[in-house]
């Protein structure tokens, strides 16, 4: 069933990366496909983004509730995945030293890099209100997304 799912929202989004130019356009479009089908407690996208000489994760896209805004270079899950360069699945956020708790109703979440010749440009930040929620058949598929993020946007 879950792997049905995917491949259905799979296909809805490389129609929306085919039509769409605009990164932050698509991502938007992204995150909704994948927030609906799936009802995650919050599903959207941090991108790299230099400020002040720093490289730090900055809020893109996102369905759910508010979030944090900014993450840095290994900080949290989605900070060790950008350093790491490696898809994390948390089956228990409340175990893990050093989350960013931005949600109490968070209890899992899985965390997938967007990379473009080695180097991460963004994350999808996955969250559920449900423990244990994720597992390799999400990472298979959510990596997947990824990828075709990555070729599209950051060739």
């Amino acid at each position: 069933m879950k792997s049905k799912k995917y491949k259905n929202s799979i296909l809805q989004i490389e129609t929306i990366l085919l039509e769409e130019n605009d990164n932050y356009a698509a991502l938007a479009n992204v995150s909704a496909i994948l927030h609906m089908a799936f009802s995650f407690w919050w599903t959207g996208f941090y991108l790299v983004k230099n400020e002040n000489e720093e490289n730090t994760l900055v809020i893109a896209p996102f369905q759910g509730p508010d979030a944090c805004s900014r993450i840095k270079f290994g900080k949290g899950v989605c900070g060790t995945a950008w350093k790491t360069k490696k898809s994390i699945i948390i089956k228990n956020v409340h175990e893990i030293e050093n989350h960013i708790s931005c949600s109490e109703f968070s209890n899992s979440e899985i965390v997938v890099p967007i990379i473009s010749n080695g180097n991460v440009k963004g994350v999808l930040d996955i969250d559920s209100k449900l423990f244990s929620n994720f597992d390799e058949t999400d990472k298979k598929y959510l990596e997947k997304v990824c990828n075709l993020i990555s070729k599209k946007y950051w060739p």
